[in-house]
């Protein structure tokens, strides 16, 4: 990895990590250069996007083990982090635009690929706006969408169905929810990242959510996850198998004016039944379109946005699972339908006329690594898949998430962590026992 020293910054330096130098030379000098906020692969799919556009392309995150470090696609930056230092991320991402434009002599795009710099635009964005361009006419409603506190409430004013809910803050608020719900209900933590946060050996690590099947079992969960942070949100699950899931991806423009959409039916998640795609396949649904697209333009939505929707199996209504106002992980299966969702969204914030794009109509399936491999045991496990069901999947037009041969630093990266999963379930699969004899001994 080849790092050059910057300008200093808030007591620091400004610097940048890149696995190519000569990207910028190849970007075209009439089009805007683009900072893309987040180091996961999402960030690195929107940069190979750009960049294959001829965009110079620019990423920031403070963790250096993220993928945007190993890219050839663009130049990465390590930043402070923007929930723990505030302030001096704001002069950072202030310091980075200078220095851009000194270069490019353009004021460049801001989009973010994840939902902690959706928090961090919003509550800069005054700061922010002399220096980037950005969505700063939604980017208080983005802020908004990417909390479990508000989005349900709002999408359920404005008309988008979601399954009972509450925000609760006390076990009182938890047993008020359980007199009247239907179980099995979910327990959600306000944002995800409260419960990334915390050690290792927490039993909540990494979790999205928690399934609970009763009254009692909600109220037991509840405590534990409380020590975290009381604050959390309730929810009826929506019934259904997997494939009873929507994602509507989309783009408007600051008239909110939709000017891209996809819709993605979702095939196996991670985990099974409650987690994120891992294998999607295109889809048609008028109707969750149709809700979906009128929420937005409600709540006069500027900029990249997916809703996870599902068609409860109770009453056949589509309901809201949860909206990510940013550029997601399924964002990239939009971009083989034919609607570049990164590249129309960078078109728009050039200030370009963008016609309205909507799929072509060709069957494909996109798969995400990481995700995809990790589920495959559980659905085999169900009953769901056949090991010949499971690579028939990968065969015919398949497009993949996380696996770039142009890309061999990242891909690499991908293919260690992957073969470390594959071996593990092959071994549960193979020794279903194997766990339980080892932990005996």
């Amino acid at each position: 990895m080849r790092v050059r020293p910057g300008a200093d910054v808030a007591g620091g330096s400004l610097t940048d990590h890149s696995a190519r130098a000569n990207h910028s030379a190849e970007a075209n000098p009439d089009r805007p250069p683009v900072v893309v906020a987040g180091g996961f692969q999402t960030a690195v799919v929107l940069m190979r996007s750009l960049a294959n556009r001829g965009v110079e392309v620019h990423a920031i995150d403070s963790q250096l083990s993220q993928p945007i470090f190993y890219t050839v696609y663009g130049t990465a930056h390590l930043c402070p982090d923007s929930d723990r230092q505030p302030a001096e991320w704001r002069d950072f991402m202030i310091a980075l635009s200078e220095r851009i434009c000194l270069r490019a002599g353009r004021k460049p795009i801001l989009i973010s690929s994840s939902d902690q710099y959706v928090t961090a635009m919003a509550e800069h964005a005054a700061a922010l706006e002399p220096w980037f361009t950005f969505c700063q006419s939604s980017v208080a409603s983005q802020a908004l969408l990417a909390t479990k506190k508000k989005q349900y409430s709002m999408a359920g004013d404005l008309g988008l169905p979601v399954p009972k809910t509450l925000f609760v803050e006390s076990p009182d608020d938890v047993r008020e929810f359980a007199r009247t719900a239907t179980f099995p209900a979910i327990l959600k933590p306000l944002h995800f990242r409260e419960w990334k946060q915390i050690p290792p050996s927490h039993p909540l690590f990494e979790k999205k959510l928690i399934v609970v099947a009763s009254r009692e079992e909600l109220e037991s969960q509840y405590l534990v996850a409380a020590k975290i942070n009381p604050q959390m949100v309730v929810q009826e699950m929506i019934e259904g198998p997997d494939t009873a899931k929507l994602v509507y991806l989309s783009c408007y423009d600051r008239n909110s004016r939709r000017i891209a959409a996809c819709m993605i039916r979702q095939i196996r998640t991670f985990p099974i039944s409650f987690g994120s795609a891992g294998l999607v396949e295109p889809a048609e649904d008028p109707e969750a379109d149709r809700l979906c697209d009128e929420f937005l333009r409600k709540l006069g939505y500027f900029g990249l946005c997916e809703i996870e929707l599902k068609r409860d199996t109770r009453d056949g209504r589509v309901k809201m699972i949860e909206a990510n106002p940013r550029f997601s992980v399924t964002a990239d299966a939009a971009v083989y339908a034919g609607v570049d969702l990164g590249w129309i969204h960078y078109l728009d914030l050039a200030g370009e006329t963008v016609d309205p794009v909507f799929p072509d109509g060709r069957y494909f399936r996109h798969i995400a690594l990481f995700r995809d491999v990790p589920s495959f045991h559980s659905y085999i496990r169900a009953g769901l898949l056949t090991w010949g069901g499971f690579l028939k999947s990968y065969q015919g037009r398949v497009f993949f998430f996380d696996f770039d041969l142009n890309d061999r630093r990242v891909t690499l990266r991908t293919v260690v962590s992957l073969a470390k999963m594959a071996a593990g379930a092959l071994i549960r699969t193979v020794f279903p026992n194997f766990r339980r004899r080892r932990d005996s001994q």
